[in-house]
């Protein structure tokens, strides 16, 4: 049976933010989340595209249509993602083994969102177990249980985003409601790591902290309720990171000719003692904080 594809649009190497270790991420195209504040808006669509930068342009018109960004002499127009084989990834991830085995790294899919191509993103962390790394996968979890099910089995760390309790809110900052992701944390939590062995399984939840959408008192506070009520299921430790707000995307969206943030939504980087009260919040409630990564 032929291998499924895999859609990128990026391979980042030497990342210090996703997951232990020095590590090799992999962007994975295609996203069903429109979060306002999205730093990648060019991964939502699953298949290639192509990014227009008018600050490069010089109306020679070598180009003639965007569908052919490779004439262009100035790279105004950059083709965004581009399908993989299994041997071409895996041939890139193999540069960076003795790096990632040295620093106790590994590799991480992200995206986008990676469960929004399950064959290719399985097929990934199953060769990639074959072969030794240590596999992490950064996801917001909106996905069908049985694909959270089966990707499980093959993946040794999550980085689960946490966007908002209130699912209307929730709908409104990112296009969808909550309740997919909260029964799939759920569902996850519950799964064990490794029946022989009996062990945790490891977690680590992520919050892009941004003031006016997410930061206030009542959310947070329910944010670490929610996390806290998984303490007895089988996951190895509570955490959260903490992810200060910037609007790095602005530029993105201009590039794809699509709008940042069009309703207006007030979004501002909390202070450092709004962070220190929220990192005070969910450590009342047995919750380890990181800020940053």
């Amino acid at each position: 049976m032929r291998e499924p594809s895999v859609i990128l649009f990026n391979i980042n190497r030497y990342a210090i933010n996703d997951g232990p270790g020095i590590r090799t991420t992999i962007f994975m195209k295609g996203c069903p989340l429109r979060c306002v504040w999205c730093h990648n808006p060019e991964s939502w669509l699953t298949e290639p595209e192509v990014l227009f930068n008018g600050k490069k342009c010089i109306g020679c018109n070598s180009c003639k249509e965007r569908s052919n960004p490779q004439a262009c002499p100035t790279k105004a127009l950059e083709q965004c993602g581009r399908e993989w084989t299994m041997e071409e990834l895996m041939a890139e991830i193999e540069k960076e083994r003795d790096i990632m085995s040295d620093s106790g790294g590994g590799v991480t899919l992200c995206g986008g969102e990676p469960l929004r191509q399950p064959a290719a993103a399985l097929a990934i962390l199953k060769e990639l177990g074959l072969r030794g790394f240590h596999r992490t996968v950064d996801t917001s979890l909106y996905a069908a249980p049985e694909t959270v099910e089966a990707i499980a089995k093959e993946t040794d760390l999550f980085l689960v985003d946490i966007k908002h309790m209130d699912s209307a809110l929730h709908r409104q900052l990112t296009g969808v409601s909550n309740e997919r992701i909260l029964s799939n944390i759920r569902l996850l939590a519950n799964l064990p790591a490794d029946d022989k062995e009996n062990r945790k399984r490891e977690v680590w939840f992520r919050m892009p902290l941004i003031k006016g959408v997410n930061a206030d008192e009542t959310n947070i506070a329910a944010t670490a309720q929610f996390i806290a009520g998984l303490k007895d299921a089988h996951i190895k430790e509570l955490k959260i990171h903490l992810l200060p707000y910037h609007d790095i995307g602005k530029d993105k969206h201009r590039r794809r000719g699509t709008v940042y943030n069009p309703d207006h939504i007030l979004m501002e980087t909390p202070t450092d003692e709004e962070i220190s009260q929220c990192r005070s919040c969910f450590e009342r409630f047995g919750i380890k904080v990181v800020i940053g990564g």
